[in-house]
């Protein structure tokens, strides 16, 4: 590695598995200290004693804004400031529209537009006394582009690409860069909802296999490179981007 982010201060949500978790080994390899946040303590546990004295842990629970607010307000006394912001926690729900009951809707924007939100309300003051920052979002290629039985999880998801163009003219003058990543396919089991939907997994690897330019799905490893770009300096002149990283289907 390079220490492309040598003393970065880093805070991260869902981040003790798949995408999020590749990110933190990158963060750390690169030189940055990290918390992360989630609400699954015991594989948050695992993962400071997997990386070491670079990382901590810190439960939150991201439908509470008490709770969110605690969490930035910890974390950045932790890391003694703030340069990066990583919102990449996120849930899943699937079902036709028809079918979709309004607890799982409400369950979606929750978490991955309001949390979003109030991340960003709390951390933009430490950032912007940084002199400079970076926040990072995760949204989806559903978000970009939606399909059958992933309408409301692509409408929380395109309100993710809605709030980082707007957020990052707001900022701009801040010197405050906000994007997102989209992935498209990854094999994690976060998409289980959406692979039981498609019928199970043999059913999902075919149609993804038709679907997708590259004929696979990625692993996580190859999303995590693009959130190491975005919290480095490397990316200074980049902002109100939603970067869309899925094997081609977008512009197929």
């Amino acid at each position: 590695m390079t220490a492309r982010l040598n003393g970065k201060r880093i805070i991260i949500t869902g981040a003790v598995a798949n995408i999020g978790k590749e990110a933190v080994v990158g963060f750390v390899a690169e030189g940055a200290r990290v918390v992360v946040g989630d609400r699954d303590e015991q594989a948050g546990a695992a993962l400071v004693q997997e990386l070491g004295e670079a990382v901590s842990f810190i439960k939150v629970d991201l439908s509470s804004e008490a709770d969110i607010k605690a969490f930035i307000e910890t974390a950045v006394a932790r890391l003694g400031g703030l340069d990066v912001l990583v919102q990449n926690a996120g849930v899943q729900h699937s079902g036709q529209i028809v079918d979709f009951d309004v607890t799982r809707w409400d369950a979606l924007f929750t978490v991955n537009a309001r949390a979003q939100f109030l991340g960003a309300k709390y951390a933009i003051p430490h950032l912007k006394a940084s002199g400079k920052g970076s926040i990072i979002n995760t949204s989806s290629l559903a978000g970009k582009r939606g399909g059958p039985g992933l309408v409301a999880y692509s409408a929380s998801k395109g309100a993710v690409v809605a709030f980082t163009t707007a957020l990052a003219v707001e900022l701009a003058p801040d010197n405050i860069r906000v994007n997102a990543v989209c992935p498209g396919w990854v094999d994690t089991a976060f998409n289980r909802p959406a692979i039981d939907f498609m019928g199970g997994q043999t059913a999902q690897e075919a149609k993804i296999a038709a679907l997708v330019p590259l004929g696979r799905q990625a692993s996580s490893a190859e999303i995590a490179p693009l959130f190491i770009y975005l919290a480095s300096d490397e990316s200074s002149y980049m902002t109100a981007q939603s970067i869309v990283i899925d094997g081609g289907v977008y512009n197929s």
